[in-house]
């Protein structure tokens, strides 16, 4: 979402996502550390994180079949989207390791679980630690996944990796194909009225209009900033808003009371887009569609 763009000039680091670092594109971290108990299933979900992260890093193409959803929606850390069959496709085609490849270790920190009956919303900061001739390489990405609970089985159905600022060389092939864009969809009226409604509010710079479109506990992932959780919280974070902004849809869907849209935004309609953005909602009793999850990434480095 456009989110801070307008207020502060973010510093987007795009990275190159090789098949032998496919395991870190997907952004998931080792050792996850245990969610809040406000989360039924969060112990779970802790577990099928940590052995989707074991199986991925020996690159076991069963542990991604299991983990992710037929109809899953990955977008990484350059703005690409990928289906489970993109995802399946590079875990078959990576090369196996050679001796002296290089080797990364993922921690996870900030981990945020939040349940929502059969959905749940997984957002944390993964730090990998490449060693390679003696030398170390560290990168943070934040990240956030919504899990669907069907048949009893928790898999993800959408996820969205943002690199945290860092320089980088090697980026714009990434760069390029993220601002090729990709053509717009049509969404029900309930989802539609959401991105009007928070167009409406950014461009009037109306804080509190715009924190309205969030649930009490509904949160931000603005690329490379700490987590802003709560209306309160929100609405001081948006501030500042106030500047033309146009947001459309690439895809959505909608599993009961929890729905998802992942769309691009930009300064002004018709222009290309600046980023791409993943909200995650869930419908209110009075049957407002209510955003419980807000991330977004830059299509541009900045100068």
């Amino acid at each position: 979402m456009k989110l801070i763009l307008s207020r502060v000039r973010r510093k987007p680091a795009l990275r190159k996502c090789g098949s032998v670092l496919f395991v870190l594109m997907l952004a998931l971290g080792a050792n996850a550390q245990t969610a809040p108990a406000a989360a039924p299933d969060a112990g779970e979900l802790t577990k099928l994180l940590n052995e989707f992260l074991s199986g991925a890093s020996r690159n076991d193409p069963s542990v991604h079949d299991r983990f992710w959803a037929e109809d899953v929606i990955y977008t990484g850390s350059a703005g690409r989207r990928r289906g489970k069959a993109d995802i399946m496709h590079d875990v078959r085609s990576a090369p196996a390791p050679k001796p002296g490849d290089p080797t990364t270790v993922f921690s996870a920190a900030d981990i945020r679980i939040q349940q929502y009956g059969n959905t749940a919303i997984v957002a944390f900061r993964l730090v990998g630690t490449t060693a390679k001739d003696g030398t170390t390489d560290v990168m943070n990405y934040l990240n956030s996944g919504t899990f669907l609970k069907r048949n009893g089985k928790w898999q993800v159905v959408n996820w969205q990796s943002t690199r945290m600022p860092r320089e980088e060389e090697g980026t714009k092939k990434e760069v390029a194909a993220a601002e090729a864009g990709e053509a717009s969809v049509a969404i029900p009226p309930e989802l539609a009225r959401v991105l009007t409604d928070y167009e409406a509010g950014w461009k009037a710079g109306d804080a509190a209009a715009l924190a309205s479109l969030f649930a009490q506990d509904g949160f931000v992932l603005a690329e490379g900033r700490a987590p802003v959780k709560g209306r309160a919280a929100i609405q001081k974070l948006y501030t500042h808003a106030g500047s033309p902004l146009s947001l459309r849809a690439f895809a959505y869907a909608m599993h009961g009371d929890v729905g998802y849209i992942i769309g691009g935004y930009g300064g002004e309609l018709g222009k290309p887009d600046e980023g791409k953005f993943t909200l995650t909602l869930r419908k209110a009793g009075d049957g407002r569609w209510l955003i419980i999850s807000d991330m977004d990434n830059s299509n541009r480095r900045s100068q």
